[in-house]
């Protein structure tokens, strides 16, 4: 049984392994130890797939962020004209950089579509210092960042292999607003498909991380900051209610904006973080697809209450 380590604190003042061990065992002799969520085998391989898809992109994000710092320290401006310094066109003039063959305005020629009408700007931007120092990093962390994403690429290759058998319950996630592939994969693989193993949502959304804290004493409530939970599991939870309240005329959208009027906009995040939770709970515990209540269900929900505001607003 994997227990949680929390749950079986020896008495502090008396601690040593041996007691440890002799409060554990007098614990689970007595039925007192609460096991641990442990998915089956094909999802702690989902899970492995894809906390290394993490990493490998935030190794990622941490390679270009020093390649831009590189070149400013060249007095490159290329961030300041290219909106992606890693498209196409970016890529073309990095190379062209490393070369050291050609001037700033030949380089500038290099500029694909949208991006030629910026030549005189990118002529400018492409005067600077490069010295072979400057040459010799930026060429090791291009093609460090190449492999990167070809590895990437690769995960990604192999994660929608392992995903076929849940093709079902990935194409239900994907109707959440603000969930895409990406997002969905990660759910599946922190979760699984068996909502059983969980007693209720409000269970799940407790290991998850997505609910207020309940810390109260003497009739004072000293804190409701949100449990530690699984922390992949919530910053997904909590990227996808930022997307969700970008999706005009859906009801995430309408609540995510009347949530942060009043508590603000880190507390309206994770108050539709555990909204999206507690659908995908219901979607694969009774495997039904998403039903959106749209932007006017609040309003149409209490009537009297909308005219109020509203008159309050023509007043004021």
């Amino acid at each position: 049984m994997v227990a949680n380590a929390q749950h079986v604190k020896k008495v502090p003042g008396r601690k040593t392994d041996v007691k440890d061990a002799e409060w554990i065992a007098d614990l689970l002799c007595h039925g007192l130890l609460r096991s641990s969520f442990v998915p089956p085998k094909p999802i702690r391989e989902l899970r492995d797939l894809t906390r290394y898809g993490r990493k490998l992109v935030e190794a990622q994000a941490s390679e270009r962020n020093r390649l831009l710092k590189l070149l400013e320290s060249a007095n490159i401006k290329l961030a300041s004209v290219a909106t992606d310094v890693f498209g196409l066109s970016g890529r073309l003039m990095l190379r062209a950089l490393i070369e050291a063959k050609s001037t700033p305005q030949e380089m500038a020629e290099l500029a694909k579509r949208k991006l030629r009408s910026k030549i005189p700007q990118l002529e400018l931007a492409l005067e600077g210092r490069v010295e072979e120092h400057h040459r010799f990093l930026l060429k090791l962390q291009l093609d460090r960042l190449e492999r990167v994403e070809n590895d990437i690429a690769f995960l990604e290759q192999r994660l929608q292999e392992k995903l076929k058998p849940y093709a079902e319950q990935l194409a239900r996630l994907d109707e959440i607003p603000g969930v895409d592939w990406t997002l969905a994969a990660v759910i599946i693989a922190e979760l699984g498909v068996d909502m059983s193993v969980f007693p209720s949502v409000s269970q799940l959304a407790s290991w998850a991380g997505v609910c207020p804290g309940n810390n109260e004493s003497a009739g004072k409530r000293k804190s409701s900051r949100v449990p530690k939970g699984n922390v992949y599991l919530k910053t997904a939870l909590v990227e996808a209610a930022n997307a969700a309240a970008r999706t005009k005329g859906s009801y995430l959208r309408d609540k995510f904006y009347r949530l942060k009027a009043r508590r603000g906009y880190k507390r309206a995040a994770v108050a539709i973080a555990h909204k999206i939770l507690v659908s995908i709970y219901h979607m694969l515990s009774q495997n039904v697809c998403y039903s959106d209540l749209g932007d006017l269900y609040l309003d149409n929900l209490n009537k009297h209450h909308l005219t109020r505001n509203l008159v309050h607003r023509r007043n004021a």
